[in-house]
């Protein structure tokens, strides 16, 4: 997941909400003030509404297994289990402007990897229009994130680093993939496998 235009900043104390107690921290962070009307919190489940549309024909998986090639699900399932645990019910992002889309009711799939408050990450793969599509990139541009050509569509990264409750440095991160009317949304927690993203892309878009 990592590139040579990999954004590094330092995590600003407001944003300790996300793992200054715990690595993957098992409540959702208080939202802001404008995040005050976001829709209910993830339940830690999958849920998915498969809608292709025309321009690119991107379907949402109807499972997380069907994200991943055959190596990269071995990989997470051997180095970082489990699957979709229920305690973690993090957002993939913490943006608020992909936020408020991601939590519109889009048709999504959400994945986790790791326990609650254990390193890992959450993953949503899903539908978008093509005005979300372009309103997403600006956010991801905006906020300081690195973007840049993978594959024919474009991924966005930000590095991050806080402290947590025992005073260990935590290092957190969002990579966001848009391609057509697909959008790839992952926030991770002090697990960042290689390749996770581009082993996404290449298994959606073959």
């Amino acid at each position: 997941m990592r590139s040579s235009s990999l954004a590094v900043v330092v995590l600003i104390a407001g944003a300790l909400a996300l793992a200054g107690c715990d690595p993957l921290p098992s409540e959702t962070p208080a939202p802001t003030a404008s995040e005050s009307s976001a829709v209910p919190t993830p339940s830690g489940n999958s849920t998915v509404a498969p809608s292709p549309t025309a321009e690119a024909g991107f379907t949402v998986p109807d499972s997380c297994n069907a994200l991943y090639s055959p190596e990269m699900l071995e990989e997470l399932n051997s180095t970082n289990p489990p699957l979709n645990d229920p305690g973690i019910t993090i957002y993939a992002t913490e943006n608020v402007q992909a936020l408020e889309i991601l939590t519109s009711g889009i048709p999504t799939l959400r994945c986790s990897w790791g326990a609650a408050g254990a390193p890992g990450l959450v993953t949503n793969v899903s539908i978008v229009s093509a005005d979300q599509s372009s309103a997403l990139l600006d956010a991801f541009t905006s906020s300081g994130m690195a973007c840049e050509t993978l594959g024919a569509g474009t991924v966005c990264r930000i590095e991050q680093q806080t402290i947590d409750r025992n005073d260990n440095i935590v290092t957190i991160g969002e990579t966001h993939y848009l391609q057509g009317d697909g959008w790839v949304a992952t926030h991770w927690v002090g697990f960042s496998p290689d390749g996770y993203t581009e082993d996404i892309v290449a298994t959606l878009w073959p």
